[in-house]
């Protein structure tokens, strides 16, 4: 689990575009796309990559 939550993290500072394509080459068995503030379910969801993204680039990324 610890390695995933690494990978979670490192997804800030790219596209959307090559997030979402880097996010299911590394096995995520999906990414959500948020923008900053939005309103979200709060279950956890093992193997979801969560991203917000301002102007076409993550700000943060992280598992659930």
């Amino acid at each position: 689990m610890a390695e995933a939550e690494a990978d979670a993290e490192r997804y800030a500072g790219l596209r959307v575009e090559r997030a979402e394509e880097l996010a299911r080459r590394h096995g995520w068995a999906s990414v959500r796309v948020l923008s900053p503030g939005a309103m979200m379910t709060m279950d956890h969801r093992e193997g979801r990559l969560n991203l917000v993204v301002r102007d076409g680039v993550v700000e943060r990324s992280w598992e659930g």
